[in-house]
């Protein structure tokens, strides 16, 4: 497929890129052992080791900016906190090797690992294991669009369709009540089986989508075209910590925020934000109401996934700072919703790793596309898939 061999021309410029990292480190010991030993002998005029010294310098520094274009280039799990490490780091005597071999070490890393996943992919690629009977319908969270400026998804979508799902977007408003998120969902459920010709549709919904969706499946006979839904990380029950964050500042202030926010948001694609209604709806408080109102609905099957971070450095911001916070009013969460809250209907998945890292609110989206010790969220989803596939869905 395009998708493989787009990522195996990646991979082999980013190996190309270690190889001359290592060259130039090589050629540096050597150079300087080299350049010791004509200086401890004395046998040549000291303008023509000046001049040795001038020229292995120039040629070192075209084989080291060579290597880090292709490293900055051609790497995705550096990110911009390591390249940014790196390029400060580059002009400081002794911590530039350090800098530079932990950017070696990540660009490996990488290397290997996307190398396996193309061979796994490879070998089971004539098995399409997530072509499922219904597409599958990707619905976003709060603040966030599905695929305006950055996917919202990260690698997951590209990683079901190469193993042969058929991937739909919500493009919901981000910031709106679950009422009216819903209904605008309805209506793209729809409008998704008049464009497949099938009668329905897998909902795979992350955070705030999750009460988007499940509103949207009490809507007419929006149900009736649903096969499962899937929850990612969503509050079911709501966000104590948000009650408690909404009783304490003042409405002066939470209307000059929601001001700034949904001017903000209209600029993203949303044509009538509501950054309040978006955020009460997240209450503890709301979500209790919510949920005596909206029952699940016959026929569909409903399962949900939940997360945690095991301490807070673990996360990226903002949720390294809130994760404190949720914890006191919630428990063990993801930086933004607790554990119990994320559970739902027949089936319930928690996901964490071992160690001080834990899973995060954006690393079950892969948000930051950052490949995590003991979690691959890509096969994670593709393996999400493939159940849904062998239930007949």
């Amino acid at each position: 497929m395009y998708e493989l061999e787009k990522e195996k021309k990646r991979l082999s410029k980013l190996w190309l890129g270690c190889l001359i990292v290592v060259v130039f480190l090589f050629s540096c010991a050597i150079s300087i052992y080299y350049v010791a030993q004509e200086i401890i002998r004395q046998e040549v005029a000291w303008y023509i080791e000046a001049a040795h010294i001038i020229m292995l310098v120039l040629v070192l520094s075209v084989v080291f900016w060579i290597g880090i274009y292709y490293l900055y280039r051609y790497s995705v799990q550096l990110g911009l906190r390591w390249r940014i490490i790196g390029a400060i780091c580059g002009w400081i005597p002794g911590i530039n090797l350090i800098a530079l071999g932990i950017l070696l070490t990540i660009s490996f890393r990488e290397y290997f690992f996307e190398k396996k996943k193309i061979k796994v992919n490879e070998y089971r690629l004539i098995d399409r294991i997530c072509d499922t009977k219904y597409p599958i319908l990707m619905v976003h969270g709060v603040f966030f669009r599905d695929y305006r400026y950055l996917n919202y998804w990260g690698r997951i979508p590209e990683q079901l369709e190469i193993n042969g799902a058929k991937v739909f977007y919500g493009y919901q408003q981000s910031a709106a009540s679950v009422k009216e998120c819903g209904k605008e969902l309805a209506d793209r459920i729809k409008e998704i089986c008049k464009e497949t010709g099938l009668d329905k549709v897998n909902i795979i919904a992350h955070s705030k989508g999750g009460l988007d969706s499940r509103f949207a499946l009490t809507i007419g006979d929006t149900a009736s075209h649903v096969a499962s839904l899937t929850t990612i990380n969503t509050p079911h029950r709501g966000c104590v910590f948000a009650d408690y964050l909404l009783d304490n500042i003042g409405e002066k202030t939470q209307k000059s925020l929601a001001k700034a926010y949904n001017s903000t948001l209209r600029k993203l694609g949303d044509y009538n934000p509501d950054f309040l209604a978006a955020v009460y709806d997240l209450t503890a408080s709301s979500c209790e109401k919510f949920n005596t109102e909206c029952k699940n609905v016959p026929g569909v099957y409903y399962q949900s996934v939940g997360s945690k971070m095991n301490v807070a450095r673990g996360g990226r911001f903002p949720l390294n700072f809130s994760t404190h916070l949720v914890k006191y009013f919630d428990g063990s969460n993801d930086g933004l919703v607790g554990e119990k809250s994320c559970q739902w209907g027949d089936n319930f998945q928690f996901l964490t790793v071992k160690g001080k890292r834990g899973i995060s609110h954006g690393d079950v989206i892969d948000l930051n596309r950052e490949n995590i010790s003991e979690f691959d969220v890509r096969e994670f989803y593709v393996q999400l898939v493939a159940n849904l596939k062998n239930k007949g869905f």
